[in-house]
């Protein structure tokens, strides 16, 4: 079956926060929503049709997972990932950043020190500091056009008093697949100080050509049992709004210790809809998402080829995974609010700015490639034209 990712869907009045919020939030008329990490990719019918048949049966009581819901999940992962994992490690979540706040409340204390490696998801940092932990940065280090981890930095950071890292992998924002060698050396030096890896996969799913994802828990069995790994079907599928994620938990221990946290916070029962929607998506998704990848690859390579010819400015920090675009504006010679306000009153178009992801996303500007290529394409000539009359008046 070939799959429509051209076809503009209009989304406006549907309660998308991407889209219907964007004027209230970002003070501007007309502007074109390129930041938040959902697609505008219609899901695949798949998906649509089983919640049409759960909601033909009209009765949407409370709901839990069924034995169908994690054979699919554990198939998904030894499937698309070579992953063997036991179907009572998963565990609910409504989202990931929820879980990671859960993680936070169930394995540290106010005071208590959390590693993250920015620039990172801007929510790592927001989880910490709402739980009252010290938030300890190991910046990652821009090399050879890419960013790596300083492994030196963070064997000097991690003392008593540290308690868990979160890992973003594939990192977001910029777009790295950590390969095995460097999950090797960060879970060796985590397990060495008794720090929990928090593992965000995320965006597991969408990994380009000559990459591949490795899960952090299935690398040993030290790192099995030292790991919490965080991943759902809403990127991968566009499914963020039925507030379905699958946390990944081998260790007993941690596993109960986590669900003593959700039931303390009444998180028991799941959405209806996000239950069949990732029943389905995990059985017959392969299709839908090979030809995603290669819709995204191209809208990538789309986005590379045109900044290069025409706005010689920025410079693209080419991801190996995720439709999330990491581009570096520095050489426009703007601060980060002058940047802001540059691209949404002349460019129109809202991007995630850099510098909200921390120390290291200054001057940069994180864009969504996850949308019909005519919408890409207005977005990026909105941005050449403005940045064209910016360069014939600039000092």
């Amino acid at each position: 079956m070939i799959f429509d990712f051209d076809k503009e869907i209009d989304r406006y009045n549907t309660s998308s926060y991407k889209w219907d919020v964007a004027e209230k939030m970002f003070g501007e008329k007309g502007v074109l929503p390129m930041w938040t990490a959902d697609m505008d990719f219609r899901s695949p019918t798949f998906i649509i049709d089983a919640i049409k048949r759960r909601a033909e049966h009209g009765i949407f009581g409370y709901t839990v997972k069924t034995e169908s819901y994690n054979e699919a999940v554990a198939g998904w992962m030894k499937r698309r990932h070579n992953w063997n994992i036991e179907k009572d490690w998963i565990c609910f979540s409504p989202g990931i950043a929820p879980a990671l706040s859960f993680i936070v409340q169930a394995f540290t204390q106010p005071g208590d020190k959390i590693v993250i490696q920015p620039p990172v998801y801007y929510p790592f940092s927001q989880v910490i500091e709402k739980n009252e932990c010290e938030l300890v940065c190991n910046p990652l280090k821009f090399e050879n056009g890419k960013y790596v981890m300083d492994f030196d930095d963070l064997r000097t950071k991690l003392d008593s008093q540290v308690k868990l890292l979160i890992l973003c992998s594939p990192h977001n924002p910029g777009g790295r697949v950590w390969t095995k060698e460097e999950l090797i050396e960060l879970g060796e030096i985590c397990f060495e100080h008794n720090v929990l890896v928090v593992s965000d996969e995320i965006h597991f799913d969408l990994i380009y050509k000559d990459h591949t994802h490795i899960p952090f828990a299935s690398l040993s069995e030290e790192f099995t049992q030292n790991t919490i790994v965080c991943t759902a079907p809403t990127k991968t599928f566009n499914l963020a709004g039925l507030l379905t994620s699958n946390i990944i938990i081998p260790n007993r221990h941690l596993r109960e210790t986590f669900m003593e946290t959700m039931n303390k916070n009444f998180l028991v029962f799941m959405n209806s809809f996000g239950v069949a929607a990732t029943e389905n998506a995990y059985i017959y998704g392969d299709e839908w998402l090979d030809q995603c990848i290669d819709y995204l690859q191209q809208n990538l390579d789309f986005l590379i080829n045109f900044i290069e010819s025409n706005i010689k400015e920025l410079k693209v920090i080419k991801p190996e995974a995720t439709y999330l675009v990491w581009i570096d504006c520095c050489e426009l010679g703007m601060d980060d609010k002058s940047l802001e306000q540059f691209l949404l009153k002349e460019a129109k178009v809202a991007p995630s700015l850099g510098y909200v992801f921390g120390p290291g996303g200054e001057g940069f500007i994180r864009i969504n490639i996850g949308c019909p290529r005519s919408v890409l394409e207005e977005g990026l000539k909105r941005i050449e034209k403005a940045v064209n009359s910016y360069t014939l008046v600039k000092p």
